[in-house]
This record gives structure tokens, sequence and C-alpha cells, in this order.
């Protein structure tokens, strides 16, 4: 009788959103980043360089994360008011994509 191989289950990568608290699968989430520049922006790959800081994908929980200070506290630095403006309009954009 042949020996069956044993199945490998991949281990998923989870992250904890800054809004909710929740964790769920990296892939699912929206990342951002900080470049060395200093600047913010959504990571839709998971893959560019800068300091990342994961978000549902979903306004309710950028608002909460607005309300809690999440980013500033991932980032560890005062996060301007036109970042957060800048995530809503890519968070709506790529909702309609």
């Amino acid at each position: 009788m042949p020996m069956s191989m044993p199945t490998k289950n991949k281990k998923i990568p989870l992250r904890q959103c800054v809004g909710c608290g929740q964790m769920n699968e990296k892939r699912l989430m929206y990342r951002v980043i900080r470049t060395p520049e200093g600047d913010f922006s959504l990571d839709k790959t998971g893959r560019k360089n800068g300091r990342g800081a994961y978000l549902c994908p979903n306004e309710e929980c950028l608002s909460k994360a607005i309300r809690s200070r999440g980013l500033e506290r991932s980032f560890k630095m005062q996060i301007p008011k036109e970042v957060y403006e800048t995530l809503e309009e890519e968070m709506k954009n790529s909702h309609a994509e």
C-alpha cells in the first residue's frame, strides 16, 4: 500500500487592524506605509518599502483609526490631516474598481 505524502499547511500571515483591532489575513487588508522620505500612501501590493500599518478595507475602520489615533501610534508621529483625506479617497476609489 503506497504511503500518502503529508499535506503541508501553508501558514497564512495575519495582521492586526489599527482601527478595529481585529486580526485578519494580510492579503485582505490595506497597508498604509510611510516611505523613507516621510510620505504616506496606501500600498495595495503589500511589497513597497517603508514602515507599514494595516487597516481593514472599509471606511468604518479608517474612521476608528482616526478617532483612536491608531496610525499615529503605529508610526510614532503626528499624521497630517491631508494623509487621512488621501487614504479615504484611495479607499473609495479602490472599492469602485
